[in-house]
């Protein structure tokens, strides 16, 4: 079996008919062929892919580790689905398991979502004459109202967005869509203007957020764009798209909303991905009462 030819046809798989991320098939490529490079032909031999793992564990944190053994299994289960291999899969007699250390996502404090805000919208009422500002505002706005993914938000068609309703149809992992809806008037507003500023263009390219040259707004210039804005707006922390959504699932929770909606609402396949975000809703209360709570100015038991 000439293995890196099944890769080339499981890559096409996942792109074609699994409808996966750009991203993800990387990913993908990069992990398959690292696995194929260690192993050389001994693609069946268990002891061969226990070293592999084994390799893996020196040289990667454990995140890292689980997502290239979670890659080669993958591709293990589609040769058996398909009926590729000539013997039975490997993968099946080995186990692995992981203690990984739980990291927080990192929110934006409200008052810098707030600071970042403020210089962009100050920019246009002065009458900047910089054209992209409709367009840079509008992403972040987007962000922050829906919770995407960077790669959710560069590939949106001009047919995803209803601007008079302000639903917003949001392409996930593995194709799956869901709807959003704008709940802010401003945002939604806002959104009609940069339209408007730039509608032939978007017409004729499809995509909704361009470039200068006319062309898809990619995630690096997305991810530019945002840390130059920061930096405009001399905010103290570093801002990235992921951490928009992170403080959209935060903030949520805080305000007492059913975490099933935000499961819906990120596009989580599993409610566990987004219960991480009831510990970070927990630190920030223990804060508000350890800061706020009205026993801390009693003088209960203290003298006069």
């Amino acid at each position: 079996m000439d293995m890196k030819k099944e890769v080339e046809r499981y890559l096409g798989f996942c792109k074609y008919r699994k409808r996966l991320s750009q991203n993800t098939l990387k990913a993908y490529g990069i992990d398959l062929k690292q696995f194929l490079g260690c192993v050389g032909e001994a693609v069946f031999q268990r002891a061969e892919i226990e070293d592999y793992i084994t390799s893996l564990h020196k040289k990667y944190k454990q995140k890292t580790v689980k997502r290239k053994i979670a890659s080669v299994k993958a591709f293990y289960r589609y040769l058996d689905e398909t009926e590729r291999l000539d013997g039975p899969n490997p993968f099946n007699k080995i186990h692995v398991k992981f203690r990984e250390s739980e990291i927080l996502p990192r929110i934006i404090p409200r008052n810098e979502i707030e600071r970042l805000l403020d210089h962009m919208y100050a920019e246009i009422k002065g009458g900047s004459k910089r054209s992209t500002i409709y367009r840079d505002l509008a992403v972040i706005e987007l962000f922050f109202a829906t919770g995407a993914r960077v790669y959710e938000i560069s590939n949106l068609k001009r047919q995803d967005i209803d601007l008079e309703c302000g639903i917003v149809k949001l392409m996930g992992k593995g194709g799956k869509e869901r709807y959003v809806q704008i709940g802010n008037p401003d945002v939604l507003r806002l959104m009609g203007q940069y339209y408007a500023f730039d509608r032939e263009r978007i017409e004729d390219s499809g995509f909704f957020f361009l470039n200068r040259s006319g062309t898809r707004f990619t995630e690096q210039s997305i991810r530019k764009m945002i840390r130059k804005n920061t930096l405009l707006a001399k905010n103290a922390v570093q801002i990235t798209p992921h951490m928009f959504r992170h403080s959209v699932a935060t903030y949520l929770l805080e305000e007492g909303v059913d975490i099933t909606y935000i499961q819906r609402l990120l596009g989580h396949s599993s409610i566990r991905t987004t219960q991480i975000y009831l510990h970070v809703a927990s630190k920030r209360q223990m804060e508000i009462l350890r800061e706020k709570h009205p026993r801390n100015k009693m003088r209960v038991g203290k003298a006069a």
